[in-house]
């Protein structure tokens, strides 16, 4: 196997691996609500979720792919070390923030490392500004989106159901959160997985495998692979944050939340537009949160989470930075 060879498959390994934690960190938007109103047990959720990711991961095109792997810089300018820096600091800031159970954005991660890799080695310049912007409004609008959109369907629900008690109305509610849980764990995979979908051919663009950015059917089964395996194995830590820390949940509130976030993500991936799954679902669960009263949110914990939001595009940044510059100053 030549050297070029041996780097490539390396860089696939590494973007894989960013995938599988992907899925992992990611598992608690989509099954949280669920777990925690005990409509379904957490193996159960998780099962569930996994094999729509898979599925949602091949179903609708590669538009947030290509948004990834051309939007934020020129694919040929991808060496082997801005990816691998980029990568890297993205799944250590994703492995960190799981540790503590802090529901940040694997989207924000892998943006911030590919712009601080980038900037490390090309400097300012290499980042598509034209791009970038429109990339960060997304990101950042989406849990405000999420926050309005969930708490005006909680009131819409609440004014149809009226006449009903929660009695009456808990079990239907608790049977139509299965389809939203389907509804947002698809619409997972069709906005994440194509992240690692668009690194993955950047590098092949980058290093000369591919002559323009077309996303090969190979990469796009590899990803939906690992995202779903990565689901499988489950993020307890941020699950139970998601659930429990953020607003006490009820079958209507989850199916509030869950059936937002999924109509949210899939908006967003149909145009290329890749969102934080995670800001976006807590964004949805705040919003049901605040809908009954103010103090039916936590905000002590949503300041601990919103200032990882705030942090996680520089600290990856950081992180890939530093790493190119050891790496590139190390092997040349």
């Amino acid at each position: 196997m030549s050297e070029i060879s041996a780097v490539i498959v390396f860089i696939v390994a590494l973007a894989l691996f960013f995938d599988f934690t992907n899925g992992f960190h990611d598992t608690a938007n989509a099954i949280a609500p669920a777990v925690a109103t005990g409509v379904l047990s957490p193996q159960q959720a998780v099962t569930l979720s996994a094999i729509l990711n898979f599925v949602g991961a091949l179903a609708v095109g590669t538009a947030v792919a290509t948004t990834i792997g051309k939007g934020i810089i020129d694919p040929r300018i991808a060496d082997h070390w801005l990816v691998i820096s980029a990568l890297t600091g993205a799944t250590s800031w994703n492995l960190v923030t799981w540790y503590y159970g802090i529901p940040s954005s694997s989207s924000h991660a892998l943006i911030g490392g590919i712009v601080g890799a980038a900037v490390a080695g090309h400097g300012l310049s290499a980042v598509k500004l034209l791009g970038f912007v429109p990339l960060a409004q997304g990101l950042f609008l989406s849990p405000l989106l999420g926050f309005f959109v969930a708490g005006g369907l909680l009131l819409i629900l609440f004014s149809i159901f009226r006449r009903f008690s929660p009695l009456t109305t808990g079990p239907y509610f608790r049977w139509m959160q299965l389809l939203s849980v389907a509804g947002l764990s698809l619409s997972h995979g069709t906005n994440d997985a194509q992240k690692s979908m668009g690194i993955i051919t950047m590098s092949l663009v980058g290093l000369g495998y591919l002559k323009e950015f077309q996303v090969p059917f190979w990469v796009m089964l590899a990803c939906a692979t690992a995202i779903g395996l990565g689901t499988l194995s489950g993020g307890w830590r941020i699950i139970k944050t998601m659930g429990n820390k953020i607003t006490k949940l009820q079958p209507i509130h989850a199916f509030a939340s869950s059936t937002a976030a999924a109509g949210l993500i899939m908006a967003a991936s149909s145009v290329g537009l890749p969102v934080s799954t995670t800001h976006c679902m807590t964004g949805c669960i705040m919003g049901v949160g605040a809908a009954q009263r103010v103090r039916g949110v936590n905000w002590g914990v949503t300041g601990e989470v919103m200032t990882a939001w705030v942090l996680t595009i520089p600290a990856a940044a950081l992180l890939s930075a530093g790493l190119y510059e050891i790496l590139t100053h190390t092997f040349g």
